[in-house]
């Protein structure tokens, strides 16, 4: 039987067939991810009607929200774009050969594509999907590994599907720290929460610990044997290395694209600045900024790349990934501002009504739980770590300030819950398969086994944490 059209899979495991055809079904009946936001819009204009404000400040909060993101859109955009950059520069294209020549099995293989993945997560989660990528593409060359090439595609979905989100990259978190890039909205319900109430409390480093061994746990011993692997080459992909490869320049202007002098002179004067904000700052302060942490990319990028052609050919190759993120966070701010700002007679908005839902249903104790469950549900439709946090802060935050539940915390229970999703979404899946060469319904079987463990143990480890943090009352502005 094929292993690549979807088609009966009789050597699968029970759970392995059940995940393939849950992907299949959302292949053929679940639109784009745009199509998920528009009717997100919808509804929230539609709740807030029912709620009682008018027709003019619900059309109002659409135009005055739009454009409200177009920093922190930018900033993300930027992120997947260096993030590209650097992973496809001649250094770390030699750097994921030199790994991909260590492991000695197939599964090792697999183990080392997740382990790799996950931590470069933690600093990008852009840059992890394309490094994790090139790394399954890089074992999958060494053919007497024996390696299934569905399942290290898998492992190199496991950046974005495991604890990318407790590392500086969370977009929640780095929102949460920046109040430029923060909607007042939100801002006036919450504050500003510092990066060490958040990714840098002991609590989540413990959860990112135990995610992490799980996640790779899993991803070794669901691997199959080589007798049942299915590799690259077996499903008549082209695993060849892909380098960037620069003409020979042929006029005066072609010699300055190909001049090093350019790329190293812009690179040390981006390196200088970040050296100072270091030396003045610390390192936490500097890392809270998403306009300093793009910089660092764009430095290391320039200096990988070398020649200015090759650092533009990688850029023009990144583009076309950031496509999702240009037209739907702009949405992603209406419906925020819809729904913290459009109010009724009495001043009451969906926002305020939600949130007392949360306080009315939930305790204390109980507020990590579903709030858990209800980000991770949510981002199956809506998959943007740091756009959902934008319609959920309004309302969670406020209920967490009522129910005084740490508030730093409800940012890592969004930010745990809220990875869970992408194991199966295929929204954020598309660049890693793009350098894979493979549809999500090739290695969503494997992802799936791994949602089915992560969501128990997730949700456990943040009932259980949340006790051991006190409530601090947010700073307002």
């Amino acid at each position: 039987m094929s292993l690549v059209d979807g088609t009966s899979r009789a050597s699968d495991g029970t759970l392995a067939r059940v995940a393939l055809r849950f992907t299949a079904f959302a292949e053929r009946w679940f639109p784009d991810a745009f199509v998920f936001v528009v009717i997100a819009v919808l509804i929230v204009a539609a709740a807030a009607l029912a709620n009682g404000a008018p027709v003019e400040a619900v059309v109002k909060s659409f135009g005055d929200g739009l454009w409200s993101l177009l920093t922190f859109a930018m900033q993300m955009a930027l992120m997947v774009v260096l993030g590209y950059v650097v992973a496809t520069s001649p250094p770390f294209a030699r750097l994921i050969d030199g790994l991909a020549a260590l492991p000695k099995t197939g599964r090792g293989a697999i183990a080392l594509v997740a382990a790799t993945t996950m931590l470069v997560s933690l600093v990008s989660w852009a840059m992890s999907m394309i490094f994790g990528g090139f790394m399954a593409r890089a074992c999958a060359r060494r053919k007497e590994l024996g390696m299934d090439y569905r399942a290290a595609g898998a492992a190199g979905n496991l950046g974005i599907g495991a604890i990318w989100a407790l590392g500086i990259s969370s977009s929640a978190a780095q929102l949460q720290a920046n109040p430029a890039s923060l909607p007042k909205s939100i801002l006036d319900i919450s504050g500003v929460i510092p990066l060490t109430e958040t990714i840098f409390l002991w609590q989540s480093a413990a959860m990112a610990v135990v995610i992490f061994l799980l996640s790779l746990g899993i991803a070794y011993w669901s691997a199959p044997s080589v007798a049942n692997a299915t590799t690259a080459e077996m499903m008549g992909v082209d695993v060849s290395r892909q380098a960037i490869e620069v003409s020979r320049p042929q006029k005066p202007g072609d010699w300055l694209e190909h001049w090093p002098i350019l790329s190293l002179a812009l690179a040390g004067l981006g390196g200088y600045w970040i050296a100072r904000e270091l030396q003045k700052a610390g390192i936490i302060p500097v890392l809270s900024s998403l306009n300093t942490l793009n910089l660092m990319f764009l430095v290391a990028g320039l200096a990988l790349h070398w020649r200015p052609r090759s650092f533009l050919t990688a850029v023009s190759r990144s583009v076309p990934a950031t496509a999702g993120i240009i037209i739907q966070f702009p949405l992603y701010g209406a419906i925020a501002a819809i729904l913290t700002t459009a109010k009724n007679a009495a001043g009451i908005s969906v926002s305020d009504q939600l949130a007392q839902a949360f306080v009315d249903l939930t305790t204390q104790g109980t507020f990590p739980i579903a709030m858990g469950i209800y980000s991770a549900l949510l981002g199956l439709f809506v998959p943007s770590g740091g756009g959902k946090w934008l319609l959920e802060a309004p309302y969670v935050m406020k209920a967490a300030i009522d129910l005084k539940v740490h508030l730093g915390w409800t940012v890592q229970i969004y930010n745990a819950a809220e990875a869970i999703p992408n194991l199966v979404n295929p929204f954020y899946m598309l660049p890693l398969l793009g350098v894979l060469g493979l549809k999500a319904r090739d290695i969503v079987g494997f992802s799936f086994l791994q949602l089915v463990v992560h969501l128990p143990v997730v949700l456990f480890l943040l009932w259980i944490l949340a006790p051991t943090l006190a409530y601090i009352p947010p700073a307002l502005p």
